[in-house]
């Protein structure tokens, strides 16, 4: 897999477990459906400990944390309380973690919808990323993903397969080569060349997408709507 290559006009780069990516899902499938487009939906997971630290919490105490200082923990807080505002304004519940998740499961998930029951992306993203910031969701947990799937109408039967066969090789393929092609978080889009970081681009992406008409806009955190949900 080419992680910058794809027959579809956009490549979306998500993980479950980033608030950023969670609060870009309904306007980028906004967009995707008022444009009649089909976008290219594919698996990032963030290694978190390896920038952030690692920490866990019970009862919403910190009880283990390593390599975080307070400049890093005020960083976490506010990405929280950021993210939370674009949430509350989808009408959706945005949690603080209280563990780093193995995302990788649920990311598979995503890329086995996108591969072969891609009408049903909306739905599956709808089923995993609402309720795991809910904190109902065991992310970590391949039945608990399979019944995400078969919520979302997708057949679940072969994922487990996949998990460990065929969409495993294509997540790790697409860690091993991330910085080198560019991306460095989530989420990340490509339209053709060029590689953007963040839902702010939309607006931009829009504009690219409809044939770069009129003046270029401006990043912003346009909460774009269209009956997507």
């Amino acid at each position: 897999m080419d992680v910058l290559k794809s027959n579809s006009p956009v490549i979306i780069y998500l993980d479950v477990k980033s608030p950023y990516a969670f609060i870009s899902v309904q306007p980028t499938l906004a967009l995707e459906q008022d444009l009649g487009l089909s976008f290219d939906w594919r698996p990032y997971t963030l290694d978190i400990p390896s920038y952030l630290g690692s920490a866990r919490k019970e009862g919403g105490a910190v009880v283990e944390s390593s390599g975080r200082s307070p400049k890093i923990w005020n960083a976490i807080r506010y990405a929280y309380m950021d993210a939370r505002r674009y949430a509350e304004r989808q009408g959706y519940v945005l949690k603080g973690t209280e563990k780093i998740w193995d995302s990788s499961l649920a990311n598979m998930g995503i890329l086995f919808t996108n591969l072969y029951f891609r009408e049903r992306i909306p739905a599956y993203l709808e089923a995993v990323y609402p309720p795991f910031w809910r904190r109902e969701l065991d992310i970590e947990d391949i039945e608990v993903v399979k019944q995400c799937l078969d919520w979302a109408g997708v057949d679940s039967t072969e994922f487990e397969s996949f998990a460990t066969g065929e969409g495993k090789v294509m997540h790790d393929q697409i860690l091993e080569t991330r910085f080198d092609a560019g991306m460095y978080g989530v989420p990340t889009y490509v339209v053709g060349e060029d590689v953007f970081f963040g839902r702010e681009h939309l607006p931009y992406i829009r504009w690219m997408l409809s044939g770069k008409q009129g003046p270029a806009p401006d990043i912003a955190n346009e909460l774009l709507t269209g009956g997507a949900r």
